[in-house]
């Protein structure tokens, strides 16, 4: 019988809750692109009213209010580095404001993850929010995501196997 490593539930509950709040964080610079809202009143009203919380029949799921904070203030702090990095890794001729609303969401969150948290391996950002595409898509968006996020990850001289 082969013993296989025990995983520490503590382990896996933390990295669900840091998905989680990477798809909060999405949701978030959403409504902040598309509603105008500020960066103040998203970050509080998805503080009070959608992080593991029920909303018309909708469970979200329990997420790292901190890591969720830290993405969405992150990308509206360095989105003039972001965005750029985001252009340069889309197709010629598709810049980031002829991308769809959720996409540019997805690409700015996962972003500033590759480009400003050294901390996190790059292939789990891109995972990820690979993941998070594939939760709003159907499509092969999952694929333009994860061919963006590993260009700029390639660009900014992130790592790609460590970890």
């Amino acid at each position: 019988m082969t013993d296989y490593p025990k995983r520490d539930p503590q382990t896996k509950r933390a990295a669900n809750q840091r998905g989680a709040a990477r798809l909060a964080a999405v949701q978030a610079l959403y409504q902040m692109d598309v509603g105008r809202a500020t960066l103040e009143d998203t970050l509080a009203q998805f503080g009070a009213f959608h992080l593991g919380r029920e909303i018309e029949g909708e469970q979200y799921l329990p997420a790292d209010a901190d890591f969720f904070r830290q993405i969405v203030s992150g990308v509206a702090k360095h989105q003039l580095q972001i965005d750029p990095a985001v252009d340069e890794a889309l197709a010629e001729g598709w810049p980031m404001e002829r991308v769809d609303a959720t996409l540019r969401a997805i690409l700015r969150a996962a972003a500033f993850e590759l480009l400003r948290r050294k901390d996190i391996p790059a292939k789990v950002v891109i995972t990820e929010y690979v993941d998070v595409a594939r939760a709003f898509y159907e499509d092969d968006a999952s694929g333009l995501v994860n061919a963006a996020l590993d260009s700029i990850a390639r660009r900014a001289g992130v790592d790609m196997d460590a970890n």
